[in-house]
């Protein structure tokens, strides 16, 4: 008796979702060119740039097997970045139109902005750059350690590995950003997509209802104050801010608190600073889902204002009028003075509000700028 003949499966490149999302979060420009093969093909036939990526090729071929010499060939210099986004410019500004993926202030200067974030990825978790918080960012092990070099080395091989939908057919550095983030367990940028799912949900579809004028502030913005113990959930500082909202809260004057914090404090944490205010907000306070909206990826307070910015912008919440920053006073002076707005134009490239009138030693108002909504990846953990 015959064995029934074995049909071979069809070839395929296979999809890592996990992998896609942070692709998505960090390089949306260049996740959407490689998720495109006919993009990926003009680009790979545009003479000018062809010349920048077989230089780039050969420059990577030399390497061989070592890895730290593989990251650096990866690199991006500005006559490179100029090359790339040139050629975009030709042939993949339709796309990136259509997906409405070009930034307010154009093309170039948001694919710039990718590239020197993957530049930063490449330094900071293969060669060695100290991260701009070192306390709480940066690789899983130390610097040329065994462990480190464990890493790197799993990161080189994933860079050519095949995965559907990636830029690895036009140049594999998107590909080793991406795996050196996955390897030193750093996916923070990605772990609660889609954002306006899961916690948020409830707060998003009362969100469609509201009568905004109703209220004198469009919401609360609780920034996070992260531990400095291991496996503390919410620090004291953190219990403080809570009772600080719940109390502001129950006054009525805003439909929604929003909770900001990352997974932060100390470095390698396994707990989230918006999710355990929410949690604490909840089971202590009585205060309802529907009105906590979680912005669980801002590990600074740059990023707290910007984000919260952004997730004022998905509940719809009109941008003309005033929200309400909650934190302890010593936060609250920082983020009146004008150094801090210094620090936000130095770290983001623009001011994500302006700080308006003080109310208490724990309460500023806030007036925050849509240009928040812009990506930025030039920190690879809080775009």
């Amino acid at each position: 008796m015959l064995a029934a003949a074995v049909q071979p499966a069809v070839a395929a490149e296979v999809r890592d979702r996990a992998t896609e999302v942070l692709a998505q979060r960090l390089f949306p420009m260049l996740d959407a060119i490689g998720r495109s093969p006919e993009t990926v093909a003009r680009l790979r036939a545009d003479r000018s740039l062809a010349t920048t990526l077989a230089a780039r090729a050969k420059r990577t071929a030399a390497c061989a097997d070592a890895a730290p010499c593989v990251a650096e060939a990866a690199l991006w210099d500005a006559q490179e970045l100029a090359a790339l986004g040139q050629a975009v410019e030709r042939d993949a500004a339709s796309l990136l139109r259509e997906r409405r993926l070009i930034p307010d202030d154009g093309l170039a200067s948001g694919l710039a902005r990718e590239i020197h974030g993957l530049n930063a990825i490449v330094r900071v978790y293969a060669l060695g750059m100290p991260a701009r918080y070192p306390s709480i960012d940066g690789p899983s092990a130390a610097f040329g350690s065994t462990e480190a070099q464990t890493r790197l080395a799993a990161a080189v091989r994933l860079r050519n590995t095949p995965r559907a939908g990636s830029l690895q057919a036009l140049d594999p550095s998107v590909e080793l950003g991406l795996a050196l983030l996955d390897v030193n367990d750093r996916t923070d940028a990605s772990g609660f997509e889609p954002i306006d799912g899961g916690d948020n949900a409830a707060a998003m579809a009362r969100a469609r209802s509201i009568n905004w004028s109703r209220y004198r502030y469009t919401a609360i913005v609780l920034t996070g104050i992260g531990p400095e113990v291991p496996d503390m959930p919410l620090s004291p500082g953190g219990k403080y801010h809570v009772r600080l909202a719940a109390n502001r809260f129950a006054e009525g004057d805003a439909p929604f608190l929003i909770v900001s914090g990352g997974r932060a404090h100390p470095h390698g944490t396994p707990h989230n600073e918006a999710i355990e205010m929410r949690r604490a907000l909840i089971e202590r306070y009585g205060v309802p889902a529907e009105a906590i909206v979680i912005e669980p990826y801002a590990r600074h307070t740059t990023t707290n204002l910007r984000n919260a910015t952004r997730r004022l912008i998905a509940l719809g919440a009109p941008l003309d009028r005033e929200a309400l920053i909650v934190c302890n006073p010593d936060q609250s002076r920082m983020i009146e003075n004008p150094a801090f707005a210094e620090r936000n134009r130095r770290e983001l490239g623009y001011e994500p509000g302006v700080i308006g009138r003080r109310l208490s030693p724990t309460e500023l108002t806030f007036r925050p700028d849509p240009r928040s909504a812009r990506i930025d990846p030039l920190d690879p953990l809080d775009p």
